[in-house]
């Protein structure tokens, strides 16, 4: 029977041939003819039944059980008696019911594995079977000795292939607990624990992953664990210069010695902290609950640092100084600001509220972390880190003069690009703080230029650490991608870019349009912000001007307006509900910053209308002025004499009248057109001039003689130099 496609067999071939019945047995094709296709084998079997080719040979085959052998055999039948169709039968039948037996065997171990629990996750390839050690034989005298040849060998299978990490954390776990039965001593049980956290942080022997909530609670408890025992026992000292030889772990005749260092297990625990918050997703709930371990990570590094203080290294404390220090210089201390703005009065305050006042002030802490390690530290970046952490929290808490004369001191701008990565974006955020700080304190010549190198760059969001730009990404492979997203601060510390981009908007449109507006008709004026003036370019490129929705609209409509003089308009587009939404409220004092933000847009408003309309007057009022601006009188009178001290404003003040006597001698717009005009001629007989000296070869007064030297002075008087003359005595 046909099975599939066109099989055309040579003749005097043998075939084997199966039929319904499952026999087998073989047929010879006859000699005539010369081929014979698959559909007319029913020509030469016995009966009409199918049938299925299942390999043809040259030459006849014998079935020997494990194959076909080449020795030949007399082609024969299948018997097909009724004895061998029921035994068929009866296989057939057995099979099935084999088959039937083994699935419900197997369904029922799949619903006895799921009473038992959830699906576990087990690796692939052939498993490494590898039996726990047993801790002790049976009868073995728990010694120092013995518990620290069982702490050997299960630290010796620590980093090979097919180690059980989770299991290993659990013997040294029951070593302490053996340990702690057998009263064995504290020394032990602290080299045991420095061991578990050692192992609890080599969990993950990747860089890039971060702990598990579970171990990372386990960790911890055993570091909180590890120090009250050292507090408890001021005789055990730990220390990395302890050789493993030279400890003393039994005899309590002398101080305990134990090699292992505390601060190193409290850096890495900060480091794991750092990671597990960068691969959190900030905005949700699981980023709360991870952010309130910070309360006992810095816990930790105090009791680290009251332990140091006593025993430590002036190395050791520098360093525990500058993670007590990064995790303090961000914070703004509410308690501190509300005391300043409320003096405490001691009749009235609870003992409660004493205590608190009490407590010592994040300044006053920074100061006295700072101050130690700038007297102390040999390391020059420890130092630079705590500069610019000190800085930072000056400015967040609106010291300006003292956090600027600390950055002019330090010199740190000169030399910070030989720095590494991090402390680079440590100090881009002390300079983006710095500027939003000289701004809150009504500085917008200091603010714009604090903010001018990050904002100008682009890649604000890069720089700060807060993100990877899109662009920058297709550069680097991933290695490098890697690399740099280790690099990335944690959200809780991220400073608000629409924040950092309106204030630096705000502090150019108040430096740049009263510019503008003075240099209107000067064809080299310089650009103070770039960028300031890409925005306005672009709301000049909108079609259709409706009203402005975003923040950088927002600042475009403001300026429009403050280059008209309109300073109420300009005040409305600044301060509005959705500008104090997005911007102004996220402020500590911010009431305080929109009245200083008003007063400021009043000033430069003034400035830029006297520019502007000044031509148009003989004489103005300053009284009107005052009006108009809603300033009082005396400020009005400060602006405008500083105005014409500095030769921006060709005017008098009479004082008598309390009026501005305008002189005119500003040029109308014809004179300036026609001084450009005379400008750009000047500059263009410049340049025809150069180019024709160049090409006679007296340039700059210089010539080449035939010996190729130089002569100066010599030949002047030749086409160039005379026509240079005669253009002296024209003038």
């Amino acid at each position: 029977r046909k099975r599939e496609g066109k099989h055309i067999i040579k003749r005097n071939s043998f075939v084997l041939i199966v039929n319904l019945e499952l026999k087998v047995y073989w047929r010879k094709l006859p000699t005539s003819g010369t081929m014979i296709g698959l559909w007319n084998f029913t020509e030469i079997l016995p009966t009409s039944k199918s049938y299925w080719l299942l390999k043809a040979f040259k030459k006849p085959q014998r079935w020997s059980g494990t194959g076909f052998s080449s020795s030949p055999m007399s082609p024969g039948r299948a018997p097909t008696t009724e004895e061998d169709k029921k035994a068929a039968e009866k296989k057939r039948e057995d099979k099935a019911k084999k088959k039937h037996d083994r699935k419900s065997k197997r369904l029922d171990e799949e619903e006895e594995d799921n009473e038992g629990g959830e699906w576990e996750r087990v690796r692939g390839g052939v498993p490494l079977v590898k039996e726990k050690p047993k801790m002790f034989a049976k009868g073995t005298e728990i010694t120092h000795a013995v518990v620290i040849k069982k702490l050997n060998e299960i630290l010796q299978a620590r980093g090979k292939k097919g180690t059980d990490r989770a299991a290993q954390i659990e013997l040294l776990q029951l070593l302490v607990q053996i340990a702690s039965e057998n009263n064995l001593g504290e020394g032990v049980i602290v080299k045991i624990k420095f061991n578990i956290i050692a192992s609890l942080y080599d969990y993950n022997p990747n860089l890039a992953t971060y702990m598990k909530p579970e171990m990372w609670q386990k960790c911890l408890d055993c570091i909180n664990e590890l120090m009250d025992i050292l507090f408890a026992n001021p005789n055990i000292f730990v220390g990395e210069n302890i050789l493993e030889e030279s400890e003393n772990l039994h005899n309590v005749d002398q101080p305990l010695r134990v090699r292992g260092c505390i601060l190193t297990l409290v850096e890495r625990m900060d480091e794991e902290f750092t990671k597990i918050m960068q691969n959190t997703d900030p905005h949700s709930q699981e980023y709360v609950e991870h952010l309130k371990d910070e309360a006992q990570v810095c816990a930790i590094i105090e009791r680290v640092q009251r332990y140091l203080e006593e025993k430590g290294t002036t190395e050791e404390i520098c360093r525990v100084y500058l993670r007590r220090i990064l995790h303090t210089y961000y914070k703004f201390d509410y308690k501190a600001h509300q005391r300043q703005l409320t003096p405490p009065e001691g009749s009235s305050k609870s003992e409660q509220d004493q205590a608190e006042n009490e407590g010592e002030d994040s300044a006053v802490l920074m100061e006295r972390l700072c101050k130690y390690i700038y007297a102390k530290d040999r390391t020059d970046r420890i130092r630079t880190c705590a500069i610019l952490c000190h800085i930072y929290h000056h400015a967040l808490h609106s010291r300006w003069y003292q956090a600027r004369d600390l950055m002019l001191m330090s010199h740190l701008q000169d030399n910070i690009q030989h720095a590494d990565p991090p402390v680079q974006i440590l100090y881009n955020r002390t300079m983006v703080q710095l500027g939003i700080c000289a701004f809150r304190q009504g500085l917008t010549k200091d603010a714009h230029n604090a903010l001018l190198d990050i904002q100008s760059s682009g890649r604000a969001k890069e720089l700060l650490g807060q993100g990877l730009l899109l662009r920058s990404l297709q550069e680097r492979n991933q290695e490098q991608e890697k690399v740099e997203r280790r690099r990335q601060v944690p959200f809780h510390l991220h400073i608000n870019l629409e924040l950092l981009e309106c204030v630096y908007l705000v502090s150019a449109m108040l430096l740049e349009i009263p510019y503008m507006a003075a240099h209107e008709s000067d064809a080299r004026r310089r650009m103070i912000s770039k960028q300031f003036h890409h925005q306005l370019r672009v709301g000049e490129r909108q079609p259709l001007l409706g009203p402005p929705e975003s923040m950088r609209e927002h600042v475009v409509a403001a300026s429009k307006a403050m280059k008209m003089g309109d300073w109420k308009t300009c005040h409305s587009f600044i301060i509005n509900e959705k500008m104090n939404g997005k911007v102004w409220d996220l402020f500590p004092e911010a009431d305080k910053v929109r009245t200083m933000l008003v007063r400021k847009i009043q000033e430069e408003s003034l400035r830029t209308y006297l520019f502007t309309y000044s031509s148009v007057y003989d004489s103005i009022s300053m009284e009107t002025l005052s009006d108009m601006f809603e300033l009082d009188l005396p400020t009005v009178h400060s602006i405008i004499s500083k105005m014409i001290i500095n030769e921006e404003l060709m005017a008098s003040l009479d004082q008598p009248t309390q009026t501005v006597v305008m002189h005119r001698t500003e040029p109308t717009a014809q004179q300036n057109l026609a001084l450009q005009l005379a400008e750009k001629l000047g500059s263009l007989v410049e340049n025809n001039e150069r180019v024709f000296d160049h090409k006679q070869g007296t340039y700059g007064g210089y010539f080449r003689d035939q010996k190729d030297g130089y002569r100066k002075n010599e030949g002047y008087m030749r086409r160039g130099g005379y026509r240079q003359q005669q253009s002296q005595t024209a003038y």
